[in-house]
Formats: structure tokens, sequence, C-alpha cells
């Protein structure tokens, strides 16, 4: 049998979230499906999720169905039903402390105060599982909950748009030829 990745984009369900700066997660897997020929529709997890073959391995693409402090629920039940080793999993998240256009792909680490990130940390044990940072610009603290939910400015779309396109381009780099190498390639420049 072929080796399974499970790759997770956080966001919220329900159309009055569609299109806000914290579903980038979301829109990256939207991407990968439309790259990978791969429809996310079969529910399962209290996800959606689809499934296909890329570069020798089984490929499951997967957005929570819950909403993103609950994610967690969803990634741990489909961990320990695959009985994934965490180094085949990757987490696309929104990320407040990168400028838009900037992905970050980190091989582990904190939840930098994202509540998706957090809740999977906890319901997983472990914080050791790659993750693709999509940057959504910095935000005062105390406006945070309003800025990641609500709709990017017309001048960010195009930034959000092109990063959207390099971080799926840069889970398809991961799911070819690894984490390093996929850290070497994306990660030029300095972090903003």
């Amino acid at each position: 049998m072929a080796e399974v990745r499970l790759v997770v984009g956080l966001g919220n369900p329900g159309p009055e979230y569609a299109e806000t700066r914290h579903n980038l997660g979301f829109k990256v897997i939207e991407a990968l499906e439309d790259t990978l020929g791969i429809e996310v529709k079969q529910r399962k997890f209290n996800a959606r999720i689809g499934e296909g073959l890329h570069a020798g391995v089984k490929v499951m693409l997967m957005k929570p169905w819950k909403f993103m402090n609950r994610s967690g629920e969803s990634v741990a039940a489909a961990a320990g039903f695959y009985k994934l080793d965490l180094r085949h999993l990757m987490v696309v998240v929104d990320d407040r402390a990168l400028e838009p256009g900037v992905i970050r792909i980190r091989a582990q680490g904190s939840a930098g105060g994202h509540n998706g990130l957090a809740d999977i940390i906890e319901k997983l044990g472990s914080s050791e599982f790659p993750r693709c940072r999509v940057g959504i610009g910095r935000c005062p603290g105390a406006e945070a909950v309003g800025y990641v939910l609500g709709r990017p400015e017309p001048q960010e779309r195009p930034l959000l748009n092109e990063a959207i396109l390099k971080a799926r381009d840069a889970v398809l780099h991961w799911l070819r030829f690894g984490l390093d190498k996929t850290m070497n390639e994306f990660n030029k420049g300095p972090e903003q």
C-alpha cells in the first residue's frame, strides 16, 4: 500500500467565512484539489476529505468541518485511523506574524497564538508535525478576531492569491521531495 500523507487546510465552515483571511488554509486545499484532480467532498472524521495519488504517495486532502478552534478532533481522528507518522502530516494555516504573500514551511513549533494549531497540538499530544504558514499580515492584538475573520482589502488580494499558489506549490514539493528540500526551496528571503 502507498504511504499516506495528510494535508489539512484550516478554516471555518460556512459561506459567511469563505472569503475571510482565516480561511486561507481552505483556499490552499481548493488549489490542491484543482491541481491534483482530487475532490474534497467525502464526509469523514467531521471533515471534508478527498484522496488520490501523487508522486507515488496516497494523498489525503482535508478541511476540518468544525470551527477552527476544534480542528484537532478531525486531524487526530484521521491520524489515528491511518496510523499516520506525524512527519507525514502538513497543516496549512494563516499566520498574522507574516506579511501577506509570504509563506514559511516549518518542521514543528508552537501554535503561535493560532487557535486551530493549538487545538491540533493538544489533540495530537505533539507539536512535531510540519506546517505551512501563509501570511495575512499584522494587526493590533485587540483587533485580532475582527481582522482574521474579516475580508481582505482589495490591495491585499493579489498578494494573498499569490501566497495561496506558493503554498500549493510548497505542499506539492513536500509530497515529492520531502520537508528539508521544501524548506530550502520555499523559505528564501528574510522572515517578515
